[in-house]
This record gives structure tokens, sequence and C-alpha cells, in this order.
């Protein structure tokens, strides 16, 4: 595994080392160990699966209030999406600053989400489906989230959100939330 960092505190993008042969490859998805070399050390609690039927498919952007905030490791094993996250940790330095990137079934790249981080995507192909691993136990009373398009955030997606619930639609702004 390759630990890439972004250009938000804590957040990295894990890369595959695939090992190949004839028959295809073998690559770890994750390791404890090799983790911590970057100073990563979340406890995986939880495996979800999420699955889009349609392209322009935006969901988030999703967080957990304290005291059961999640760190989250994402990784697309069907399709193609544009994953962002946003820095919510007041004390940071990339407080309020987002990062996206591409994640797809064909770069087989994924995200490490850190805790206090807002989490959303937008689907680049139809028929995507996501896994992701999150470090603390779904807690509904904790569910937050923040408005996917807030001009005070910036968030440059690469295509229109043409499917969204009605819950992800009227998220606050950063402002309005409190942020």
């Amino acid at each position: 595994m390759k630990f890439l960092p972004t250009s938000l505190a804590g957040a990295w993008i894990v890369d595959l080392e695939p090992r190949g042969d004839e028959r295809g490859f073998f690559a770890r998805t994750w390791c404890e160990r090799e983790a911590a070399t970057v100073g990563l050390h979340p406890r995986w609690v939880q495996a979800n699966t999420s699955f889009s039927r349609d392209v322009g498919t935006l969901r988030g952007m999703h967080y957990q209030q304290a005291p059961w905030q999640e760190a989250k490791l994402v990784r697309c094993t069907r399709g193609t999406i544009f994953d962002a996250i946003m820095d919510l940790r007041t004390v940071s330095p990339t407080y309020l600053r987002w990062f996206g990137v591409e994640l797809s079934a064909e770069n087989h790249r994924a995200l490490y989400v850190p805790e206090d981080f807002a989490h959303g995507f937008l689907t680049l192909t139809g028929d995507v489906e996501i896994q992701y691993l999150v470090s603390q136990f779904y807690t509904p009373q904790a569910k937050r989230g923040l408005r996917w398009n807030d001009p005070a955030v910036g968030i440059r997606w690469p295509g229109a959100a043409t499917v969204i619930s009605d819950k992800d639609a009227r998220w606050p702004d950063v402002k309005e939330a409190g942020q």
C-alpha cells in the first residue's frame, strides 16, 4: 500500500501495490501496521456498501458529531465517483477546506477520511458501488450534514448533481450549522 498525503491534514489517498501474474493480481486494501507508519490507528467497527443507480447521484456531505465521530476508508468497487471531503476541525490549519479525488473500480484507489471531516460523493457513471470501513458504529442521533454546494466552501464538483435525497438537499450551510 502507498499512502499519499492530500492537501488536508490527516487525509490520505491509499493506492494499492498489486502483485500480479498471468492470473491477475493480489493487493492488500488495508494493513494496520502499514497505516501506523503514517499515523493512522483506526479501529474499524463496520463495513458498509452504497449502491447508486444513476449518473449524477450526490450523497453528502455527511458526518457524525462528537462523541461519535468516525474515520472512513472509502473505495469504489464498481463504476466511478468523485469523492469529496471537508475538514471540520476548528483547530486544524486546513479548517473548512475541501479535497476531492476520483475513485473508480479501475484505479483501485481509496480515500482515508479522518474523524471530524464531512464526506460526500457524486457518481460519474451509473451502477456505482462503494465499499467503506468506518471506525464508529452508526449513531442516528449523531448524524449531521452540510450543504453540498455551499458557496462559502466552493467544492468544484465535476458534474451536475441530478439525483439527491430531500434530506441531503436540506442540510444547512457551514455558517448556519455553526461550523
